[in-house]
């Protein structure tokens, strides 16, 4: 471009460029300041069916005018696509074209698959619905493909609505009275909401994972979409929520006012305290005179008013009295046994069952390696297990957590641990820091650095063996 705008900053006089392109955007804006622009329409369907009808009667084609309607609609406008288009498929076909061959082809699918769909939606038939899609996958249409096709076959029905829009139907021939035979048959607030649905299905195509499914569940929408529309049984139209113009209205309750009369006390009250016992309290107020504005005298006496604290009677109950009361035997706790300690004819019992445990797993090279252990008690928590190989190591290292937890439920003793150790043949040219246990190795880092010991001497913790 760079080179092209230096001569048109200077052309010759005998020269005029004619630029044609489809993507004028992608243009250097100097250039195109320099340019005097015509914009082009596309190319018409009809305008290019007949075009290619003058080529094949040239050429000596038969093709239907259905196949070219499909041709002229895939080029959308373009003659240069159109022409390649109809070159290819006549060197499939050998000269030959048939609107199915086309649609083959083209990898088009045919608009019965649409209506047909349709009707199965309108019937409330999902079943149908889902197998006539799963028909459409087998040929090989991606969903995209499928919700798009849809979705602009309803834009067609919704266009035949009206008489005056039917005009913008561009569909192949002989297709038109069948689009408004079922344009006739179709509400248009099904159609609209149809559509919307179709919209939105397809936006959230490409952030699907599942993509069948994301279309399956578009078609299960739109199949139970004819119950979500209330039509009246009467006129047969939408019913339509009513809207508020104005604020809604509270109801009321009118509270009569409440008439208060001044009242004067000519003298204070007096207030005189009875104890009949510890329990009871009689506050006595005396009787003075009082006086209303209006001149009205109110009797001034009233009677003893007596306030008694009740005692509690019967032994008192503590909260978790209350609580077993209450609750039962439910949540009765039993008393924990006491912890067994290790003994070498138990641990073998145990051994040999976990072992039949591993078989029955189907774990047979973990159960050959445990059969060939060797087990030695070092204390009432702590024993061995000595095996051959390393690779036997691993497959009890394997199991470890397992069959700890075996160990602790059989001798019902939380704190049992074992060590697995290699025999020494297996252990000469192992690296140091595999040889040793967890115990030796916190002992061999202690003497290297005595603050590990320090430290765990000031904290008081434990080391997990």
């Amino acid at each position: 471009f760079n080179a092209f705008l230096k001569t048109l900053e200077e052309p010759p006089s005998f020269a005029i460029f004619i630029l044609a392109t489809t993507e004028k955007h992608k243009i250097l804006p100097t250039i195109l300041s320099r340019c005097q622009i015509f914009d082009f329409k596309r190319i018409t369907n009809n305008d290019t069916v007949e075009h290619l009808q003058e080529i094949i009667e040239k050429e000596s084609i038969k093709a239907e005018k259905a196949a070219l309607q499909v041709i002229a609609q895939k080029s959308e406008g373009c003659m240069r696509d159109s022409l390649s288009i109809l070159d290819k498929i006549v060197s499939f076909t050998n000269g030959t074209l048939t609107y199915q061959n086309t649609l083959e082809h083209l990898n088009i699918l045919d608009e019965d698959y649409y209506f047909r769909l349709l009707e199965s939606l309108q019937n409330q038939d999902m079943a149908a619905a889902m197998m006539l899609y799963d028909e459409i996958n087998r040929k090989g249409f991606e969903g995209d493909l499928v919700l798009n096709g849809f979705a602009e076959f309803i834009r067609n029905v919704l266009v035949c609505k009206d008489p005056k829009s039917a005009k913008l139907l561009d569909v192949v021939e002989g297709l038109q009275e069948k689009y408004i035979q079922t344009a006739a048959n179709t509400s248009l607030s099904y159609l609209v909401s149809a559509l919307n649905i179709l919209n939105e299905a397809e936006i959230q195509f490409k952030m699907a994972r599942n993509k069948r499914l994301h279309v399956e569940l578009a078609i299960i929408k739109l199949n139970f979409l004819q119950q979500a529309i209330e039509l009246s049984t009467e006129s047969g139209q939408v019913i339509k929520k009513k809207r508020l113009d104005g604020p809604i209205a509270f109801r009321t309750k009118t509270v009569p006012s409440i008439q208060v009369k001044t009242v004067t006390i000519q003298h204070p009250p007096k207030l005189l305290i009875q104890e009949e016992n510890k329990t009871t309290a009689s506050p006595v107020v005396s009787n003075p005179t009082v006086q209303t504005t209006t001149g009205s005298t109110v009797p001034s006496t009233k009677p003893a008013i007596k306030t008694a604290i009740p005692t509690p009677s019967g032994p008192k109950k503590s909260l978790l009295d209350a609580l077993r009361e209450k609750v039962g035997d439910q949540y009765a706790i039993e008393e924990v046994k006491e912890a067994e300690v290790l003994n070498l004819e138990k641990l073998t019992r145990c051994w040999n069952e976990y072992i039949q445990k591993l078989e029955q797993q189907q774990k047979h090279s973990s159960a050959g390696t445990f059969k060939i252990a060797q087990l030695q008690i070092d204390d009432d928590i702590h024993f061995s297990v000595t095996v051959p190989a390393l690779t036997a190591q691993k497959f009890v290292e394997q199991e470890k957590m397992m069959l700890i937890d075996y160990l602790h439920t059989a001798f019902n003793n939380r704190a049992i641990t074992f060590t697995i150790l290699v025999e020494a043949t297996e252990r000469e040219d192992v690296p140091i820091h595999l040889k040793l246990n967890s115990k030796q190795r916190f002992e061999r880092i202690a003497e290297q650095y005595p603050l590990v010991k320090e430290l765990r001497d000031r904290l008081k913790l434990e080391i997990d063996y």
